[in-house]
């Protein structure tokens, strides 16, 4: 069996749709290539369909111009019995130019699901590198701050 990947990067020009009444590309049209990046990822480790369960953490560092060449980077930081916590950095650049910036970070968390729209098992990833490790840290972290979040919101998400 094949190694299943735990990253996937999507490359694309922002087009003139895309642009808001700034001239910039659309925040909403970054969320849109988040989640798009973030569910390939989610697909490609879980190998079934995924439902988007939570996004937060959303930062805008930089504006991304319109025809510039965007980069999505999704990589799963942590799984647990039928979750994905896939973490998502947004590049931009223009072409032509080397580097990128970034423009973006986020966090979404998946659940895979079976043909019933009920939670499905999905294979276990185990942090190796240096950053993996990192990483998967940030997400417990993150889980912990979630559920102080969590209770604070709860009287107004009835």
């Amino acid at each position: 069996m094949a190694k299943i990947k735990n990253h996937i990067e999507l490359q694309f020009l922002s087009e003139p749709s895309d642009v808001n009444y700034g001239g910039k590309v659309h925040g909403g049209m970054m969320m849109k290539w988040i989640d798009q990046a973030a569910f390939a990822c989610a697909l490609q480790w879980s190998q079934t369909y995924c439902v988007t369960v939570y996004v937060g953490g959303i930062r805008f560092f930089h504006p991304v111009h319109i025809g510039h060449l965007v980069k999505m980077e999704a990589r799963i930081i942590y799984t647990g019995k039928t979750s994905m916590h896939i973490a998502v950095d947004a590049f931009s650049k223009p072409v032509g130019q080397a580097d990128f910036v970034k423009n973006t970070h986020c966090i979404i968390v998946f659940v895979a699901v079976d043909d019933n729209g009920q939670p499905k098992v999905i294979p276990s990833f185990t942090p190796k590198t240096e950053k993996e490790i990192a990483m998967h840290g940030y997400a417990i972290k993150l889980m912990e701050l979630r559920k102080s979040i969590d209770k604070e919101m709860e009287p107004y998400i009835v």
